[in-house]
């Protein structure tokens, strides 16, 4: 490799690192926010109903066998008028589930319930598209939408319900909790990811009136605002962030609710949590492309521009990290004879930089938030993250060059605290191959940069260096793992 070349690639390091850093400084940003937030005297939460508008709850499903049932008669529990509720199940199933849901639903019809099961011939625009026929269908002003992983509580729709109360609000969202947080280290790493995106993210940019996201489940809408909006649309794969910033954008109030808390489940296999973020990836940078140049135009204030774009953009962090790690060697090499110890100077300080202030935004949420039993788990986070960022890197480029795509389903199977998965899980086996094919090819590219420092001597490096090997083999060695427990069902 010439001297030019590694100069280039030098360069491309150190602006990854950049975007890095700038990425763990918006953290910090927002847990000073956030302590600002929990100082002012939160309002109280608006009373019972005092009038019970009509309410449309659609419970979209695909494939769900182990947990339809669950779903539909949680939702039967919602309290609301009998008169005034009416359930939707949005069955696009194509295997045993379509059997489960009929019985469940006839059972319950028999009981009183008002619902009613709505298939397709297609699955034309997936998830998006069941949501769009549905109220096209529905009769509710109100509507709630859960996912198959979600079990709604009964008091649900009377706490979310009188916000709607002001005339602006157009979407309500409550905060997820996990059902089987403590069943493995992948499920407590799963839930110190996503509880400070609902404690600190939502509780922040709803309390300094910037845009936040319906989070595609738990979550209420009057229907109007949908509508406004131009309705669900599947040409991005997260339909649910695109829709609320165009109707943010159409000026419609957001409210989060952290006292409403639903539960739901984690992925247990590593293949179903990276099927799950890469779809949450590629579909962030598609609504960037495609709301991101109108809103920066508009006249929204600044402070909401700049946090949506941080929003939007943020899975640019995995692609970032992984170019950080491709380009690792080339950085080391070309400053050889600069001194061997520049790494030390630099690199480490930059990387160390991030990875801390990405590690105190999650260590002081768990403390605050009283999840002081997944803090153990920390430690895991960085090396956890090099590991996935290949994976998760080629969606976000599949998002910055395409539109829409094939939503692929997260398997979930109805399990609570530590219980292994049923008998049948086998069936939704995800594929895994291909990824353990191209993290083996990291790891080996990441022992370059240790053994070159093993020559020239520098040992403090070393530790450092090691973490991008023990990245690779945690994510391969969970890869391999998952297989041998469901390869027999």
């Amino acid at each position: 490799m010439g001297i030019d070349h590694l100069r280039i690639l030098t360069v491309i390091h150190f602006a990854s690192l950049g975007g890095l850093l700038c990425y763990g400084l918006h953290r910090i940003w927002l847990i000073a926010c956030w302590y600002a937030e929990r100082r002012k005297k939160s309002p109280a939460p608006p009373a019972s109903p005092a009038y019970f508008p009509e309410v449309t709850v659609q419970l979209p499903l695909y494939n769900e066998r182990f947990v339809a049932a669950r779903l539909i008669e949680a939702a039967a529990r919602l309290e609301w008028p009998k008169e005034k509720l009416e359930i939707q199940v949005l069955d696009d199933s194509a295997d045993d589930t379509v059997g489960i849901v009929d019985e469940t639903v006839a059972r319950l019809t028999l009981e009183g319930v008002n619902i009613r099961v709505l298939r397709r011939t297609n699955r034309n625009g997936f998830k998006a598209g069941a949501l769009q026929e549905g109220m096209e269908k529905a009769a509710g002003k109100l509507i709630a939408i859960f996912d198959a992983d979600f079990l709604p509580q009964p008091g649900f729709l009377k706490k979310t319900a009188p916000c709607f109360a002001d005339p602006k609000v157009g979407m309500v969202q409550a905060r997820w909790t996990f059902l089987n947080a403590e069943a493995s280290w992948l499920t407590a790493v799963q839930s110190l990811l996503l509880s400070p995106h609902f404690g600190i993210e939502h509780r922040v940019r709803c309390g300094r009136k910037l845009f936040f996201n319906f989070n595609g489940t738990a979550g209420i809408w009057r229907r109007t605002a949908i509508e406004s909006a131009g309705g669900w649309k599947a040409d991005t794969v997260t339909e649910d962030l695109d829709l609320s910033y165009r109707a943010q954008m159409q000026g419609w109030k957001f409210v989060y609710r952290d006292d409403i808390a639903v539960p739901s489940e984690l992925p247990i296999t590593l293949a179903g949590f990276r099927s799950q973020q890469q779809r949450w990836a590629k579909g962030s940078i598609q609504t960037a492309r495609k709301v991101l140049p109108r809103l920066l135009v508009s006249r929204l204030p600044f402070a909401v521009k700049a946090e949506a774009a941080a929003h939007l953009l943020a899975n640019l962090g995995w692609l970032l990290g992984t170019v950080t790690t491709l380009t690792l060697y080339a950085a080391i090499a070309w400053r050889v004879g600069i001194g061997p110890y520049q790494l030390l100077k630099v690199d480490v300080p930059l990387l160390a930089g991030t990875s801390f202030a990405i590690l105190i935004y999650f260590f002081a949420y768990s403390l605050a938030s009283g999840a002081g039993r997944t803090v153990r788990w920390l430690p895991i986070l960085p090396v956890f993250s090099i590991g996935m960022s290949p994976s998760i890197a080629l969606s976000v480029i599949k998002g910055a060059l395409s539109n829409g795509g094939f939503f692929e389903r997260t398997p979930k199977f109805g399990l609570q605290g530590s219980q292994p998965p049923p008998l049948l899980a086998f069936l939704y086996r995800q594929k895994a191959v291909p990824y353990l094919f191209m993290n083996s090819l990291f790891l080996l590219y990441s022992f370059i940069p240790i053994i070159f420092s093993w020559q020239r001597g520098t040992w403090l490096a070393i530790p450092f260096l090691s973490l991008f090997p023990a990245g690779f083999m945690l994510v391969i060695m969970k890869d391999l793992a998952d297989m041998a427990c469901l390869r027999h069902g």
